[in-house]
């Protein structure tokens, strides 16, 4: 591709893209590594809701509630999160969240959901 002059065009295009691409790759990378808390209580509240109750205080699956998984560490709550629990209503959710997100969410049940 080239215009009038004779100049090469596409090269300096390809450059102009990977230079805003690595512009924007901070914040990317910031991104996933902090996930946003709004929409992941939501999810909680609603996507686990579903199962566990509005109120997280139990339903077809168990308490989510603090005092109710206080003997769980993050580490295996974010697990079960990611990976469910086989032959149980538990899905696994590692096709739609980060590992980051599953253990803010692990972090969010024990100690800051409703008690």
């Amino acid at each position: 591709m080239g215009d009038p002059r004779g100049h090469k065009v596409a090269p300096i295009l390809g450059l102009a893209c990977l230079g805003l691409g690595l512009l924007l790759l901070p914040d990317t990378a910031r991104a996933a590594d902090a996930p946003d808390p709004a929409p992941l209580k939501r999810l909680v509240h609603q996507d686990c809701g579903s199962c566990h109750g509005l109120t997280l205080k139990g339903g077809l699956g168990p308490d989510l509630r603090a005092p109710a998984l206080a003997h769980y560490d993050p580490e295996t709550l974010r697990t079960v999160i990611l990976d469910g629990i086989p032959e149980t209503a538990m899905p696994p959710w590692r096709p739609l969240l980060t590992e980051q997100e599953a253990a803010w969410i692990a972090d969010y049940l024990l100690k800051e959901a409703p008690k």
